[in-house]
């Protein structure tokens, strides 16, 4: 059954050799940061959605929604436990419809298909039992979850909530962070709540928050308000809530637009189409800075494509260009976590809704979670737009980690590397001269063709073991004097050793 994977390393070198090769000096400014993550700054969701979910004539949610979701699965164990740890997100569109069966709520239906209902479906429930279960596979895998709460008409009614906090503590599960409810925003979906309202309830979640955690040091955090940002709405909520009352200000990012979307695969390989919603993480992180520069901006939901994403792209190697250059740019501007939607379910699943096998992104957030430090470095070119590149230090000290993304077809790319002098813009450059190997890890198509669902990681594919272990995932030790080399289509991660960036020490 292996026989097909052995042709990796072939095609994809005769298919590189066919491309022009440019040669760039990448300078990497490590004097200073520009920025910091939260050390988790790769998250996940899982989403509520139940089979009947159907979007563009497909249902591809199977039972990957929060209430039907084997967890027993060891490729769904093994896949989250490679990170150690995972942040994950429980919630998402449905939950502004979601009650808890505790303390007065003895009812518990299921999510129906409804006409009239949020997103044509009536109201669930999740059950004492089924939070239990979902807890001990987090503690099994050795996670944390990050919940959604609230409802969406006239003052909120926190008595169901309360209960469902009072249970969460008396069994001793971990909660990392509270939303109040899901992109309830702006002009909202599905529904919305006004600015100041909005402001109001999540005051009355703080301080239940801060109510029924006694002890500062484990009060999980407050986030909000989990939407699309519209910079009125944005600042209306932080003037009505005053200090110290969010930890993380969240948001929504899905600018690929509809799933189904025929242009989906040019809107991917488009840098000037990818470099639009810099401006929406620009306004995310001046409104931060304006109100209360000591809170995170979080990306608390990001699929690319709206509505369960695109069944032709979203699941393959190409998605990879969108993702792994959104979570670049998010950190360049200052955005703490980054959560994908989706861990499974879908088509923008990490994971496989049905075998629980991981596609080509999973393989990059992992890379992203095991390589890319917290401190964001700046860095800057002069070459083809085509190529883009994010600096961070190391996450395992010393030295930094790039991430070189290729979005051209039929270039190649040569890269030097240069360390900027700090404090004098007008002297040259030091150029680096590596005496330790670099580690590198190049991502690309087991065919060359970018819709492939298979990812190579320097030429071996990425299947999962027969125990259903994720691969070793080892990097490929490059003479330091050699220039890094940048194959069409193609996402590098390298990792440099003995480079002096004084903001990594």
């Amino acid at each position: 059954m292996y026989f097909k994977f052995t042709f990796c390393p072939i095609i994809l070198l005769l298919w590189a050799s066919l491309s022009f090769a440019q040669n760039v000096n990448v300078v990497i400014h490590g004097a200073a940061s520009i920025a910091k993550t939260d050390d988790n700054f790769v998250c996940v969701t899982l989403d509520w959605w139940p089979p009947e979910k159907c979007d563009y004539n497909q249902c591809p949610w199977g039972k990957a929604g929060i209430l039907n979701l084997d967890l027993r699965y060891g490729a769904l164990i093994n896949a989250i436990k490679a990170f150690n740890p995972l942040r994950i997100k429980v919630g998402g569109s449905l939950q502004d419809n979601v009650v808890y069966k505790v303390g007065e709520v003895s009812s518990c239906p299921n999510f129906m298909k409804r006409e009239d209902g949020l997103f044509g479906f009536s109201q669930g429930c999740l059950s004492m039992e089924r939070w239990d279960q979902l807890n001990r596979f987090f503690n099994h895998t050795g996670n944390e979850s990050q919940t959604e709460k609230g409802l969406w008409i006239g003052d909120w009614q926190p008595q169901n909530t309360r209960d469902f906090m009072q249970y969460t503590i008396s069994k001793g599960y971990k909660v990392d962070s509270y939303e109040f409810g899901n992109q309830l925003s702006g002009s909202g979906m599905g529904a919305k709540v006004d600015a100041k309202q909005y402001g109001k309830d999540v005051i009355v979640l703080k301080n239940l928050v801060k109510e029924l955690y006694a002890h500062p040091e484990t009060q999980p955090k407050v986030l909000g308000p989990g939407g699309f940002y519209e910079e009125k709405w944005f600042n209306t909520f932080l003037e009505v809530l005053g200090q110290g009352i969010v930890d993380g200000l969240t948001h929504h990012i899905y600018n690929l637009g509809p799933g189904d979307d025929p242009n989906m695969m040019n809107k991917i390989l488009d840098p000037s189409y990818l470099n639009q919603v810099s401006q929406t993480y620009k306004g995310v992180s001046d409104v931060v800075n304006k109100f209360r520069p000591q809170l995170g901006a979080w990306v608390s939901e990001s699929g690319g494509a709206l509505n369960g994403g695109s069944k032709d792209v979203s699941r393959t190697f190409a998605d990879g260009f969108w993702y792994l250059d959104q979570m670049g740019m998010a950190s360049t501007y200052d955005q703490k976590v980054f959560c994908r939607q989706a861990l499974i379910g879908g088509n923008y699943g990490l994971l496989n809704a049905t075998t629980f096998v991981p596609n080509p992104d999973y393989y990059g957030a992992l890379l992203w979670h095991r390589l890319m430090g917290s401190t964001v470095l700046a860095v800057t070119k002069e070459s083809d737009p085509n190529l883009r590149v994010y600096a961070h230090c190391a996450k395992k000290k010393p030295g930094v980690s790039l991430i070189f993304i290729n979005l051209s077809k039929d270039r190649s790319f040569n890269i030097t590397l240069s360390n900027a002098k700090p404090g004098d813009a007008g002297k040259p450059n030091y150029e680096f001269y590596g005496k330790q190997n670099r580690e590198e890890y190049h991502l690309r198509a087991l065919t060359g063709e970018i819709k492939d669902d298979i990812v190579c990681l320097n030429d071996v594919p990425m299947v999962q073991t027969d125990s259903e272990d994720i691969p070793a995932m080892d990097p490929k030790l490059v003479d330091a004097s050699t220039p890094i080399s940048i194959a069409a289509l193609s996402i590098p991660y390298v990792t440099i050793r003995d480079f002096e960036a004084p903001a990594c020490v």
